[in-house]
């Protein structure tokens, strides 16, 4: 049976693993960022209704793609291109450099990309940390790895970053762009769904250690946007944090 990726591709590993979970909430708050990304795959599908139930669904699909046979990833994922392609809207009030009125497709390859990107790079910070370190070489296979899912979900090649060099010269021209600006819709998103999602009460002490992780991980500018403070007692305690998630039972 034909298959997107075999047991060597590092996606398998990385994804594969209970703790890269633990990037799921970082990778919400960087995609929320955009706000025509985040008008176009969040406010405009009702995936803010339930967030956490939309990244359950993609990481069903991310797994058809990275251990199924090509026949179930491709069932997988072409209701989700369909869906894109039905998504059409404007902004509706002005949000950073983007005036109200800003058209959005969710077949954008530029707004796919940086959600795509969202993931992957949540899953590079957030796996070495938890898991092990990765090397470079394995760091560009990852990213090779996601640019498959990319074409996967309808990105060509010659739409996203060629490697991981190119990659990371990508991400950082976005942050430094100006191109993001957290909205008050997508601060309520933070505060309200990502760092408060209902648990246990036995489990109030971790969540608010993985809350430290993820304000922790995010680029500082866009930890400023969201109102997340931070200092150097803080940062401390993320790298305690760290110690403390390698050696949780998977």
């Amino acid at each position: 049976m034909q298959r997107y990726f075999d047991h060597h591709s590092l996606l398998r590993e990385v994804v594969g693993h209970r703790l890269t979970a633990l990037s799921g909430p970082r990778a919400l708050l960087v995609m929320a960022a955009h706000p025509v990304a985040f008008a176009g795959f969040f406010a405009h599908t009702g995936a803010l209704d339930d967030p956490y139930g939309r990244l359950r669904r993609t990481g069903r699909v991310l797994d058809a793609v990275a251990f199924g046979t090509r026949a179930e990833a491709d069932r997988m994922t072409a209701p989700v291109r369909r869906a894109h392609s039905r998504v059409r809207g404007e902004l509706r009030e002005d949000a950073g450099r983007f005036p109200a009125g800003t058209p959005y497709r969710g077949d954008d390859p530029e707004l796919l990309l940086w959600i795509l990107a969202a993931l992957a790079e949540s899953a590079m910070v957030v796996f070495p940390r938890a898991v092990r370190g990765l090397s470079r070489e394995e760091l560009n296979a990852l990213w090779l790895d996601y640019r498959e899912v990319g074409r996967a979900f309808g990105l060509a090649g010659d739409e996203m970053p060629a490697d991981i060099d190119s990659f990371e010269r990508y991400m950082a021209d976005m942050y430094a762009s100006g191109d993001l600006c957290v909205t008050d819709a997508a601060r309520e998103l933070a505060i309200d769904i990502v760092m408060k999602p209902p648990v246990p009460a036995k489990y109030v002490a971790l969540r608010e250690l993985v809350n430290q992780v993820t304000v922790g991980l995010l680029p500082s500018g866009l930890r400023r946007q969201y109102g997340f403070r931070w200092d150097p007692l803080r940062a401390v305690a993320l790298r305690s944090g760290a110690e403390v998630l390698r050696r949780l039972p998977v």
